[in-house]
């Protein structure tokens, strides 16, 4: 992947007591040609908020607001609402995210969903609604939802470690069917664990799904899966080879070494523009070429 010349794209703001130590892993919205930023932000207090940017271009940020646009609200995200990923469907706004509580003694991480009307996101009016757990009592991260109904059902790729599973819903409320889709390969750079990114990109080839991956060594790079259209548990390529590995100080050092990690993507003139947060610290961006990322045929 390219890197953008200007990375990080966000960095902390010392004048913002929420995000003054760590900006880091976003969530991505391409509407209105305009790139909606949704970030996780760390502040003094070590409590994961979630912030707003935008930019025009993909890269040089617009707008940036001083208050967080998303913040726990009850007792199982106490600790924090991390790592967010965002659908929309229709006229609603869907994210999920790791809804974290520490008891001291472990943390307790869980995937929570709620939604907003897409009028008042763009009008930054935070009227979140519900906060639900998906499978509650069960430690779980790394949820995104795909950007349409499949078979007439909401469809949810998630991780239980240290695989990517899959799910189903009528009503976003109710998940069933869970179904390993895709797991760790010994001897490669994903032989560890393996997450979601951002909910995937559709194509006519397929789903070009972008996921990360972590290595024995506790190093997190990016790969690209295709998927197919109708069926996504079906997986039609793999890449053999990260598209993106920490390499530059920004990815190698940080508050947590050598990770590129990813919540969101978009499609932007035949070119893949991925945000990933560098090292739990930064947020970054890069593109890849569309035709690079397809298999050949």
């Amino acid at each position: 992947m390219k890197r953008f010349q200007g990375n990080p794209i966000l960095e902390p703001d010392g004048t913002h007591r929420w995000e003054s130590r760590r900006v880091f892993n976003a969530a991505v919205l391409r509407i209105n040609k305009n790139n909606h930023i949704l970030y996780r932000a760390m502040g003094q207090d070590g409590i994961s908020r979630l912030g707003y940017a935008t930019s025009s271009d993909g890269y040089n940020i617009d707008e940036r607001l001083s208050l967080p646009a998303f913040e726990p609200a009850n007792d199982t995200e106490k600790d924090g609402c991390e790592d967010p990923r965002l659908t929309l469907l229709d006229d609603t706004l869907v994210m999920a995210y790791t809804a974290f509580r520490n008891y001291g003694y472990q943390g307790v991480y869980q995937v929570s969903l709620t939604s907003i009307n897409i009028k008042d996101f763009l009008s930054k009016r935070w009227t979140w609604g519900e906060r639900l757990l998906a499978f509650p009592g069960i430690r779980n991260k790394d949820a995104m939802i795909f950007t349409r109904k499949l078979g007439g059902e909401y469809v949810m790729f998630h991780r239980l470690e240290p695989d990517i599973c899959i799910a189903r819903s009528d009503d976003l409320r109710k998940w069933y069917g869970l179904k390993f889709v895709m797991g760790p390969r010994m001897r490669s750079w994903d032989s560890w664990k393996v997450g979601a990114a951002g909910p995937p990109i559709e194509l006519n080839e397929g789903w070009l799904f972008i996921y990360h991956g972590v290595s024995f060594e506790k190093i997190y790079s990016l790969g690209a899966a295709l998927l197919d259209r109708n069926n996504p548990e079906e997986i039609l390529y793999r890449s053999e080879e990260p598209i993106l590995t920490p390499v530059e100080d920004y990815e190698r050092f940080g508050k947590v070494p050598n990770v590129v990690f990813s919540c969101g993507s978009v499609l932007m003139d035949d070119k893949v523009l991925v945000y990933y947060g560098g090292a739990d610290s930064v947020l970054c961006a890069a593109t890849y070429d569309l035709s690079e990322l397809l298999p050949k045929k």
